[in-house]
């Protein structure tokens, strides 16, 4: 399995680029959709899917070109759905950009324990809400693709609509409970790894959290 990375945006969203053996997939296509065609183009890579974390604008706003060009399938957690059909729930209204930028329609739900199969490529999808009410991890080999639930040292901010001080809790407790060691790649900021966060990452350690600004 190759990852590749792409820092995309004002916000610099990392967006990621899974692919093994001819299978891909693009994960939170922030911005910049031109360039990041263009590198997929240049790989010789067609994905077959886009996988959202959550549905904050600056993880959204490449989905509708990268969908037009590649035909793909997007797939979103079932408790984010609303906000790729009202972009002010996205944050969509602070991007500077028109709200239809930031319209529209998933063709998976997901929820809890699915599985992804995708070629060689196993996703499964792990709840994690507290940055957004149905925000998800994606587990694939020895990756967890966290989005903007567990970064690296910290965790996401929950005093946006729908955040929870209570879930995001939650779900960084689930995060330190998963047997074994995985790369965290995060929605923004360097990688790291779950046994390093396990151990030096207060919230993960406290078991606990605080919102950060």
């Amino acid at each position: 399995m190759q990852i590749y990375t792409q820092v995309v945006g004002e916000m610099e969203v990392n967006c990621y680029i899974v692919e093994q053996d001819g299978a891909c997939v693009v994960i939170d296509p922030g911005e910049e959709a031109a360039r990041l065609i263009s590198f997929l183009e240049e790989k010789k890579l067609c994905p077959t899917h886009i996988l959202l974390t959550h549905g904050h604008f600056d993880h959204i706003g490449g989905v509708n070109p990268l969908r037009e060009k590649f035909a793909c399938q997007l797939a979103i957690g079932a408790g984010d759905a609303s906000m790729l059909s009202d972009p002010h729930k996205s944050l969509g209204v602070i991007s500077g950009k028109p709200l239809d930028h930031f319209y529209m329609v998933p063709d998976l739900l997901f929820r809890e324990g699915e599985i992804l199969q995708v070629g060689p490529l196993r996703f499964q999808v792990l709840e994690t809400p507290g940055h957004t009410p149905g925000g998800v991890t994606y587990l694939c080999g020895d990756a967890l693709f966290t989005g903007d639930t567990l970064f690296a040292g910290s965790v996401g901010r929950t005093d946006f609509e729908g955040g929870s001080p209570i879930e995001m809790s939650r779900s960084v407790k689930r995060l330190a409970s998963l047997e074994g060691d995985y790369q965290v790649l995060p929605g923004h900021g360097p990688s790291s790894r779950l046994s390093w966060e396990r151990t030096h990452n207060f919230y993960m350690r406290a078991g606990g959290y605080a919102g950060l600004s």
